[in-house]
């Protein structure tokens, strides 16, 4: 592979200390065999990188790592848009799955489903997030809730990385809810998730494993359960913690050095300072914030304070997230969740790539993966500011363009 060598660009690294975003007004980027092999002032850019590569003048664009994805159920049939208008008529997320709905009526249209159907519907989704930059990507099961139907919707996840050129992670999320089977026997179905982790690891489908700790969800015994497994087999564990009620989870989370806990609406300060110390991401999920109607703010400020990173992701689901936007994201997180632009872009990047144990990416440094995508815009904060709009023109990952 040629050394590549892009000029003409405003540069925002996301590299921390030094300028805001790690900006650079009139940069330079060299790529060579899928790594940056060099980035910084244009003006500084050593002779041999100039005479020896292919250059690419971008005009002015902006060059950002990137963006990552780090929390999405990308994979799922069916839709829950009857349930949106129930909420709207006064139901709560847990009366809709009381009465049967929820994530239980997803988990339903997905088992009736074949791959090739979960694979079209999943695709479509994902172009919308790759039309904005979107370059590494984690998907979780949890619409099957059963090894065959867990099975076959991982390994459409997989597929979906081999046919995009982008990187996608895959998160065994077993522990999502209570299938129809097992109502009233959770701890004989957490058994059951404790049986089928270790065979689909064995698959190669499981990057990563997760759980919903939560009062409609499980316990903080059984999601233990769960985590233990996860361990045995050398797999990171994450959580859907604290979205609804302070149920603890983080610090569980936390004692298990979990990548990330994420939602967090209901996190204490307890919670807070288990995460600092476990080095555990805290991923917000503005749009299911947004839909659902939550009003309780995940504690922004109490995170800051106790440096614990935050990153920012789509949550792409059927019942309270149907968003394929990233870009959306970035504006959500600063107008509901009060972050700064370059807070924001940090969690689509940076911090993101570290939710997902993947330090070789999320910066433009040398060293690192060449994924970065090129933008029509001036600055860094126009990507937080203008929703609704698609500035990207194009995104590259090792290097070699989507």
């Amino acid at each position: 592979m040629s050394m590549q060598l892009w000029i003409g660009a405003r540069i925002a690294t996301m590299a921390e200390g030094g300028a805001p975003y790690g900006f650079i007004d009139d940069g330079a980027l060299v790529v060579e065999a899928g790594r940056i092999a060099w980035v910084g002032p244009r003006a500084e850019l050593p002779a041999h990188y100039a005479s020896g590569a292919q250059v690419h003048d971008v005009q002015g664009a902006l060059i950002t790592p990137g963006l990552i994805d780090c929390h999405t159920h990308l994979v799922w049939g069916g839709d829950r848009a009857r349930e949106f208008e129930l909420r709207l008529q006064g139901a709560s997320y847990e009366d809709i799955a009381k009465a049967g709905g929820g994530i239980v009526s997803t988990v339903k249209a997905t088992r009736a489903a074949d791959e090739a159907s979960l694979l079209a519907q999943a695709q479509r989704r994902l172009d919308a997030l790759l039309a904005e930059g979107v370059t590494t990507i984690e998907i979780k099961s949890g619409y099957g809730l059963s090894e065959e139907a867990e099975a076959k919707c991982l390994r459409v996840a997989r597929t979906l990385g081999q046919r995009n050129r982008l990187d996608v992670r895959t998160t065994f999320l077993g522990a999502h809810a209570l299938p129809p089977e097992f109502a009233g026997r959770a701890d004989d179905y957490i058994a059951e998730v404790v049986r089928m982790l270790p065979r689909l690891h064995e698959q190669g489908l499981v990057d990563a494993v997760d759980a919903f700790c939560e009062r409609i969800g499980f316990s903080v015994d059984q999601t233990r359960r769960v985590f233990e497994t996860a361990r045995a087999l050398g797999l990171p564990v994450k959580l859907h913690a604290e979205q609804l009620s302070d149920s603890a989870g983080t610090q569980l989370a936390a004692s298990f050095d979990a990548l990330s806990a994420d939602h967090l609406e209901w996190l204490s300060e307890e919670g807070v300072r288990a995460m600092a110390k476990a080095g555990t991401v805290a991923v917000l999920l503005p749009g299911a914030y947004y839909f659902i109607r939550e009003t309780r703010l995940p504690p922004v400020a109490l995170l800051r304070e106790h440096g614990v990173p935050m990153a920012v992701s789509t949550d792409c689901n059927p019942g309270t997230s149907p968003c394929t936007s990233l870009l959306l994201m970035l504006n959500m997180a600063c107008t509901l969740f009060r972050l700064t632009p370059e807070e924001a872009l940090a969690g689509v990047t940076r911090h993101a790539a570290r939710a997902l144990g993947l330090p070789d990416r999320g910066v433009l440094a040398a060293g690192l993966r060449a994924d970065f995508a090129l933008w029509d815009v001036e600055h860094p904060a126009q990507l937080a500011y203008a929703f609704g709009a698609r500035p990207c023109r194009g995104a590259f990952v090792q290097g070699q363009a989507r």
